[in-house]
């Protein structure tokens, strides 16, 4: 039993070793460990706050990317009804357009149907005093003496005009 209890002897040189042990790791361990528990620590809260300001970069980058997903299709149906708006002006000035060409169209060719009716009815009016002086000419060179030989040679010569 002598082995378990222990004599002053080895108590005072496991005091002094353990003693010089703590001084020698104050001295020379303890503020590397303290200083390397600190640089961890610090990179950890930094690793933290940059991982914390990149989710909120992403949140405001998602944020940013709705609201301009979102302007992008205002914009596109702000076009598309311009566009629509334009197509419906362009249709409804060119059917305007279209609809008084057209009555142009009508009037002239009206205009010119009636100078060519005027110019016929001119012609068959001449044609007809040309026709009676032809009549009476030949009526005045024939002397007939009763009211019979005349209507009979004024039929004759209407036939010749037919």
């Amino acid at each position: 039993m002598e082995l378990v209890t222990p004599q002053i002897g080895l108590i005072f040189w496991t005091l002094v070793v353990f003693t010089l042990l703590l001084v020698l790791l104050k001295a020379f361990a303890w503020k590397p460990i303290l200083s390397a528990l600190k640089e961890r620590e610090e990179s950890i809260d930094q690793a933290l706050k940059s991982a914390e300001k990149a989710r909120e970069d992403v949140s405001n980058i998602k944020v940013e990317n709705e609201n301009i997903l979102q302007e992008a299709k205002e914009e596109r149906a702000k076009i598309i009804k311009e566009a629509n708006e334009i197509k419906e002006s362009i249709i409804s000035e060119s059917k305007g357009k279209a609809k008084t060409e057209a009555e142009k169209i009508l009037k002239q060719a009206k205009a010119e149907i009636e100078n060519q009716k005027m110019a016929a009815m001119v012609e068959v009016k001449n044609h007809v005093a040309n026709l009676a002086l032809e009549i009476s000419e030949k009526i005045l060179k024939q002397k007939l003496d009763s009211q019979k030989d005349q209507e009979k040679y004024i039929g004759e010569l209407l036939e010749e005009m037919k």
